[in-house]
């Protein structure tokens, strides 16, 4: 497969040379995918996808325009070409548009050390079935669920090339398998829903069945009978599945395309505290069997791990080439891209500065307060970091779970809150984003 898209893509170039493209870029990429869904210990639904997928950007000067098609003819792709430079003559120009110069280039692009692809057979839809039938079991057993709403299994491979014009060619493969489920507790208006999924790129890797069940059941058993907290200020303990939304917050901000417009809470924040001193922020775009992890950026770009957030200092942006062009920084080898658009800057594998005490032991610390297991919604602005959503999880007293809780609000500005985090020691190696719960201070609740 890696030669046939390598293959594609340097017909795409040659397609877009010949309708006048100056330079260009192409990517390609082809999906394979089966899935199942279980449902009252029978298979509710079975899919299975494939399909290739092309991507190309043209530039005229310092014009540019990207096309995307699934139509890999010749006479299709050529087509192609022909309308994205004519798209790109009435572009309007940009400055900071083009391709990387040759010396920036990746060139070490081997995936191997990476480990993203299980080369074990792929698993077949009874199999599948049979897991989603385990674990829908599982979950069905846990004393107090009442009824379980979906189990799903499932495999993914995708296979990426990235040419160019400037002499860049490299491709990767990735897999994924995954196993999730959601239960139920409850009746009527009193149901009370929570859930429990893993996904990883090998198959051996994959926690059993029987597992991710019952934990989504016990999780959802709970939850009955959750009430609303009260509302008034109070710390609040983020668990380790939801508190990787709060660094996503911060690479929201620190984002180059933000920055660049000036439309960020963090713009002029470089070389400034915004996390507790003591903590990192370390980004790991070469962590073997991680989701997050690529030989190169969407630029053909080396990756390397880099320091975002020192001893909680802000270190760096994250930067594709036409950001950095623009702020007159070096790219940093973050560009992403699918087929359909041009690169922006993105991150993948984060690994933040994990604590020495455990969950509860925060939540000792903490006395009263709330635990979030669950968010729902978001109101974030952008330039001044202020923050809102709905939450769920459990209220604390004395330093011990006493209820579950629901349809609260939690309320405050990033900025403050990012100062305050206190980390646990409970975060899991193989996400993508390596973040523990957090304890943060001064949040307003809004309940009862």
């Amino acid at each position: 497969m890696s030669s046939d898209l390598s293959d594609l893509t340097k017909a795409l170039l040659a397609a877009a040379t010949r309708a006048g493209a100056d330079a260009a870029d192409a990517i390609a990429i082809n999906t394979r995918s089966v899935s199942v869904s279980v449902l009252d210990g029978a298979l509710e639904t079975a899919e299975r996808s494939e399909g290739t997928e092309a991507g190309l950007r043209v530039f005229v000067g310092k014009r540019q325009a990207t096309v995307a098609g699934s139509d890999l003819r010749p006479e299709a792709m050529a087509e192609m070409a022909e309308r994205a430079v004519a798209m790109a003559k009435i572009a309007p120009e940009d400055p900071n548009a083009g391709l990387a110069d040759p010396d920036q280039l990746a060139r070490d692009t081997d995936p191997a050390p990476l480990d993203l692809f299980d080369p074990a057979a792929r698993p077949a839809p009874d199999a599948l079935e049979a897991t989603a039938l385990t674990a829908e079991a599982a979950a069905r057993a846990v004393q107090g669920v009442t009824q379980v709403q979906s189990v799903g299994a499932g495999y993914t491979d995708r296979s990426i090339w990235l040419s160019a014009t400037n002499g860049f060619s490299g491709g990767y493969a990735r897999s994924s398998h995954a196993v999730s489920a959601v239960a139920i507790s409850g009746s009527g208006l009193k149901m009370e829903r929570d859930y429990f999924g893993e996904m990883r790129s090998h198959l051996s890797d994959l926690p059993d069945a029987e597992e991710i069940g019952r934990i989504a059941g016990e999780r959802a058993a709970a939850r009955e009978g959750s009430s609303k907290p009260p509302t008034g200020a109070w710390p609040v303990l983020y668990d380790e599945r939801v508190s990787s939304a709060l660094i996503s917050h911060l690479l929201s901000a620190i984002n180059g395309n933000s920055i660049a417009r000036g439309a960020s809470w963090l713009r002029g924040a470089m070389g400034e505290a915004v996390l507790p001193a003591g903590l990192d922020l370390v980004e790991e775009p070469r962590r073997r069997r991680t989701a997050g992890s690529r030989p190169f950026d969407a630029e053909g770009l080396p990756t390397s791990d880099r320091t975002l957030v020192e001893d909680g200092v802000l270190k760096g942006w994250l930067l594709d080439l036409a950001a950095a062009r623009k702020l007159g920084l070096p790219p940093t080898g973050n560009a992403v891209r699918g087929t359909g658009g041009a690169p922006s800057p993105g991150s993948g594998n984060l690994t933040l500065t994990p604590g020495d005490r455990t969950r509860e032991e925060l939540m000792a610390e903490m006395g009263t307060g709330l635990l979030v297991t669950s968010m729902i919604g978001s109101s974030i602005n952008p330039t001044t970091g202020d923050y809102s959503r709905g939450a769920s999880g459990f209220w604390v007293e004395n330093g011990e779970i006493v209820r579950p809780v629901n349809e609260c609000t939690i309320a405050g500005n990033l900025r403050d809150m990012l100062l305050t985090i206190r980390p646990a020691n409970d975060a899991r190696d193989h996400t993508t984003f390596r973040v523990p719960s957090l304890l943060v201070e001064g949040l307003t609740i809004a309940g009862a």
